[in-house]
């Protein structure tokens, strides 16, 4: 699924109906799902009206939510996808039909519910979900593929009761929210299994994966499905072009390639194969359509590689470990320099040092979009970064910062957060893009 990302929406109060939206992510993040119960049966609760897939996990959602709507959309379903945070327009979030929600859309929501969602003071977040719910039933989507936002028990997103829920992964992110140990964290990603409803499990480490196992057991799923069980991965090759693997499935004996890069991108395809075969008719594919539908599989800000430039949204320590191994495998040409903003509650020390084992240079910046709140202290970084014995500049311009970068590499790697690649994807010339 392509999206038109820098599509500008015409409607002249679209920017205005933003700018109140955003204005509820102050005061921190609400856990709980009474407000968006209660916002959603003011909508005459919409969610209920078409089957939805559950996806939660640290990492792999979005390439894992991003295939799973390619292949049901070649199967003719009408696809929604629902998934946070967006890189360049908010529309992002919300799609029907490879379709972004209107603007017109999200001015007209927001002007209509406003009084209820202030009386219930629900949050950005919590808004933003009825929102999508809300449009994916008016729309008409056949099936709805849903990206928890932030853990999952406690998740807004966690108001519906799916065909089937599922865990990519689980590793050490947003810990003052969530637990700080895999076992906690684990838990919390867990909440999405449903009494009756198949759970899915893509997380690789057999510890962890049968400790969500147990944990779907205990929430009572009718089927568990361990995606490193019931799929045989051998010879994932990894290049320019995609990721290409053997895969064992149902005795079967398959040679597939999906166009997203790394080595991890062979268990997100295990994971979201799993996935639809515990979905069910209609929604299972033969084997046949998962070979024909996986080229057109497209994730803006994933290994993304534009001219020079290559984006991805790795923004803990987990990610980019998968992000270093797939450049390694792909060897893009050098010096490669890393454009790099991280939010300040993330990791950025162990960031830094796994990136510096493939950079020779780092240009640290601000995203224009970051929030200020969670501005890291820059001058800490540099001297963090400094100390791994790489070249650092500093640069806040965010403009020059693209310029410092691409000065003198061979390849410029923006990562660090969906700001630092969202932010350079609206920057670069149209030429860059088609790179």
């Amino acid at each position: 699924m392509e999206l038109a990302l820098n599509a500008q929406p015409a409607l002249a109060g679209y920017r205005e109906a933003l700018d109140y939206l955003f204005a509820r992510t102050t005061g921190g993040f609400k856990f709980g799902l009474e407000r968006t119960r209660e916002l959603l049966a003011h909508l005459g609760n919409p969610e209920a009206r078409y089957p939805s897939l559950h996806i939660a996990g640290t990492n792999g959602k979005g390439s894992s939510v991003a295939t799973m709507a390619t292949v049901l959309t070649s199967m003719g379903h009408r696809v929604a996808t629902y998934t946070s945070p967006h890189l360049v327009d908010f529309r992002e979030r919300m799609v029907v039909g490879g379709q972004m929600i209107p603007a017109d859309d999200v001015v007209s929501f927001i002007t209509r519910y406003t009084p209820v969602v202030e009386e219930i003071g629900a949050s950005f977040f919590e808004a933003t979900t009825a929102m999508a719910f809300d449009y994916f039933a008016r729309a008409g989507a056949d099936v709805a593929v849903i990206e928890a936002g932030l853990g999952g028990r406690l998740d807004s997103t966690n108001v519906v009761d799916p065909i089937v829920a599922g865990v990519t992964s689980i590793g050490l992110d947003h810990t003052e929210y969530l637990g700080s140990t895999l076992d906690e964290i684990a838990r919390e990603k867990a909440g999405i299994f449903k009494p009756g409803r198949a759970a899915v499990i893509g997380e690789t480490n057999p510890r962890i994966g049968a400790l969500l196992a147990r944990f779907a057991e205990q929430h009572a799923a009718s089927s568990v499905r361990i995606a490193t069980e019931e799929i045989r991965l051998e010879h994932v090759d990894v290049g320019s072009a995609g990721t290409t693997c053997d895969v064992v499935w149902k005795g079967q004996h398959l040679r597939l390639t999906t166009p997203l890069a790394g080595r991890h991108q062979a268990a997100n395809l295990a994971f979201a194969m799993a996935m639809l075969e515990a979905a069910g008719p209609p929604f299972a594919p033969s084997a046949e359509t998962w070979a024909k539908a996986l080229p057109a599989v497209r994730i803006p800000g994933r290994f993304e590689r534009a001219g020079k430039f290559i984006l991805d949204v790795a923004h803990n320590p987990a990610g980019v470990d998968v992000l270093v191994q797939t450049l390694r495998s792909v060897a893009p040409p050098e010096p490669i320099v890393a454009l790099l903003c991280v939010l300040r509650d993330k990791d950025w020390r162990d960031m830094i040092r796994v990136l510096s084992t493939v950079v020779s240079r780092f240009v640290l910046t601000m995203a224009p979009t970051a929030p200020e709140s969670r501005a890291w202290d820059i001058a800490e970084a540099a001297a963090f970064a400094r100390d791994t014995g790489r070249d650092v500049d500093v640069v806040m311009d965010f403009h020059e910062a693209i310029d410092r970068a691409s000065s003198g590499a061979g390849s410029v790697l923006v990562t660090g957060s969906f700001h630092t690649v969202g932010d350079t994807m609206s920057l670069l010339p149209p030429a860059s893009k088609a790179g």
